[in-house]
């Protein structure tokens, strides 16, 4: 990996309280350790960034949010640059909030914790790794590989989160694989919703 150099940022989107050092430090929120206060569906003040990093931030967005952020973020990045995301694995929620050989009574309670896994925390989509992988791709990144917590094959990224993590380096962009990425959603999730 290359070293850092001073003109190539790194921004970590969706920091909260979380700071970390020689990043740059971007919420939507004024807090303590925030360096950019900014709302990143809006879009990003920054070009030519080193690396990505948001922990815990992609499923607070709506999917179409997220596959805006993704675009943005693939924008924001210099030739070369990784993102890393960290998100609650939608077959890890499942796997462990639900079981369907249960009785009525921890169904029930069960009903209860998948729904506060699912909005409790005010989240809007839950990823799997094929979902997010096929997100990931669509919006211009691969390789994509998923990573155990705290490890990466990238020092950037080693050690800064606590939860599994997906990476991606920046590709040319796949405007085929985008539309049929942004079909697939619409069809089998948006037309879904109610209005």
């Amino acid at each position: 990996m290359n070293p850092r150099s001073s003109h190539r940022p790194r921004l970590h989107i969706g920091s909260g309280r979380a700071r970390l050092e020689g990043w740059v430090n971007v919420d939507v929120q004024a807090l303590p350790g925030v360096d950019v206060v900014a709302d990143v569906t809006k879009g990003l003040q920054f070009s030519a960034a080193e690396a990505i990093f948001a922990e815990h931030f992609l499923e607070h967005l709506a999917i179409t949010d997220a596959i805006s952020f993704l675009l943005e973020s693939h924008r924001v990045l210099g030739d070369g640059g990784w993102l890393r995301l960290s998100t609650p694995n939608l077959d890890w929620v499942w796997a462990t909030h639900y079981r369907l050989d249960a009785g009525a009574e921890e169904k029930r309670d069960s009903a209860l914790r998948l729904n506060r896994a699912f909005h409790g925390w005010r989240h809007q989509f839950l990823w799997n790794r094929e979902m997010l992988g096929q997100a990931l791709a669509a919006t211009g990144f691969e390789p994509v590989r998923w990573c155990r917590y705290g490890e990466s094959e990238n020092p950037l990224f080693q050690g800064i989160e606590r939860h599994e993590t997906y990476e991606a380096r920046k590709s040319p962009p796949r405007p085929d694989l985008l539309k049929s990425f942004r079909a697939l959603v619409q069809r089998e999730f948006l037309d879904h919703m109610a209005d």
